[in-house]
């Protein structure tokens, strides 16, 4: 079976890591969460000062960071994935609210993209490898075997991460939750560079109404239709 690049692509919290993840794991591939990528970038421009609480980053002085900005993944004793940022573990620091309210405008930078999409094909030059993103099909590797573009309604999606939040303990309403997913729908749609959009080779899914089980064969089942040829 040969191995192959898997680009999944999709809007924010469609469940499109959870079963870009599933499906690494079950056929021995890496697991790139692209998305991961950005918001760690978003996490060091909070922490220093580099974009107000309302939104408006310092693009100069973000560019300056970039260089010297390292990003990798670390795999924990239980198989799962920590984010590391130059070297710290920032996995549960870039999954809070605060760094969602403005991971669109940062990975709306063009400079930021440009450094991390470069990050994300180096990570991919020997294949076998699921990374999942906004723009993995159509400009990280539009030349990938299989192309999967996830959707849901934003209820929907905005329910799931509530969910997920709330497991954590996290202090936060399901109408913060859902403003946050409308917003970063506009944005990821609407930026000049690499905009959210389906490939148009990609196999499109909807899993508003899917269980975890039937979205993971049905990844599955695309894997083995396009590996095995």
């Amino acid at each position: 079976m040969k191995r192959i690049i898997i680009a999944i692509d999709g809007y924010s919290s469609s469940g499109k890591s959870t079963m870009a993840r599933q499906l690494a794991s079950r056929i021995g591939y890496r697991y790139i969460d692209s998305g991961a990528m950005y918001r760690a970038v978003t996490l060091y421009a909070i922490e220093h000062g580099m974009i107000t609480d309302a939104g408006v980053a310092d693009v100069a002085a973000i560019e300056k960071e970039l260089p010297g900005l390292a990003i990798d993944f670390a795999v924990q004793p239980d198989g799962s994935q920590h984010t590391l940022l130059c070297g710290r573990d920032v996995e549960t620091e870039i999954r809070q609210l605060y760094v969602s309210n403005h991971v669109s405008t940062i990975a709306a930078i063009p400079a930021v993209r440009h450094a991390l999409v470069k990050m994300q094909q180096k990570l991919g030059e020997g294949k076998g490898i699921v990374m999942d993103g906004r723009d993995i099909g159509t400009t990280v590797f539009p030349d990938a075997e299989l192309k999967i573009f996830v959707d849901a309604s934003a209820q929907t999606r905005a329910q799931r991460r509530f969910s997920e939040l709330m497991s954590k303990g996290d202090a936060v309403t399901y109408e913060e939750v859902l403003a946050n997913v409308v917003h970063r729908d506009h944005i990821d749609e609407t930026r000049a560079e690499s905009p959210l959009r389906r490939a148009d080779d990609a196999v499109s899914l909807d899993n508003s109404t899917m269980t975890k089980e039937e979205q993971d064969a049905w990844l599955l089942e695309q894997y083995n239709r396009v590996a095995n040829v």
